[in-house]
């Protein structure tokens, strides 16, 4: 059965960091690119950043950039997501994505039909 269980999310003040974390079972991890994504509530679910199966080539989307980094596990089966310098802006409920290609070929926007989902973490950022 595959599984993939985000968490680590919850409540930030805005400046502060959360790490994330995506444990991966039921298939082969290190044979799949990761990413990450978020629904901020009433917007499109989006990309937020991608890893290749190695860890070695990395994408972020430009409102993260600096502060956030994807990195992952392949022997604990475990994918990360760290989150510095948070902004009320990056409050959202948080995916992780384990697609089949390269870390280059996820879409910007979510598609719930690509490879395997977790059933997401909230984080809030609020003072």
């Amino acid at each position: 059965q595959v599984q993939l269980v985000e968490s680590g999310g919850g409540l930030a003040q805005p400046g502060g960091s959360l790490r994330l974390s995506c444990a991966a079972s039921g298939f082969t991890f290190s044979n799949y690119p990761m990413g990450w994504y978020r629904q901020a509530p009433g917007k499109e679910c989006e990309l937020v950043a991608a890893l290749s199966r190695s860890g070695a080539v990395t994408r972020y989307a430009d409102s993260v950039k600096g502060r956030f980094t994807i990195s992952r596990d392949n022997p604990r089966n475990t994918a990360y997501l760290q989150l510095n310098s948070l902004k009320p802006e990056d409050t959202a409920v948080y995916y992780c994505n384990a697609s089949p290609g390269t870390s280059s070929g996820f879409p910007g926007m979510c598609d719930m039909a690509r490879g395997y989902w977790g059933q997401g973490t909230q984080v809030t950022v609020s003072s």
